[in-house]
């Protein structure tokens, strides 16, 4: 059986990181070390990758990664704020929230290589901090 771990990020001079470790407090890893904001990390439920978010190309975007922190990739590469992400239970979606149609923020999900991308809200006022139901 695989170890629970938990994921958090924490103010590393100029941004923040992402970190996990063993539920035990033991087996400490830094996943990310970019001098940007990277933040809201989410597992994936399979296991296998952590979407978050990070403002390391001027604006906010979806990135993924693996679980040792190799591989990070920018899956939104918009203009807009693109944050928030969270997994579908199959692993195979990211919902988020953005800014990308208007000045309000409203909810999007796309595959999880960043591609079809769709809209789910559009109703006036801010649609953030979308989540899936675990089932």
């Amino acid at each position: 059986m695989a170890t629970s771990r938990s994921m958090w990020c924490t103010r590393t001079a100029p941004g923040y990181d992402i970190y996990s470790m063993n539920a035990d407090g033991k087996g400490v890893s830094r996943l990310t070390t970019h001098p940007a904001h990277d933040e809201s990390p989410a597992w994936s439920p399979d296991g296998t990758l952590i979407a978050f978010e990070s403002d390391r190309n001027g604006n906010r975007e979806v990135y993924v990664m693996h679980v040792d922190g190799s591989g990070q990739a920018n899956l939104t590469k918009n203009s807009a704020s693109d944050q928030d992400p969270s997994w579908s239970p199959d692993s195979t979606a990211i919902v988020f929230s953005s800014n990308r149609d208007d000045v309000w923020n409203e909810v999007y999900v796309m595959k999880t290589d960043g591609t079809a991308l769709i809209r789910f809200t559009a109703i006036p006022g801010y649609d953030g901090s979308p989540s899936w139901s675990p089932g």
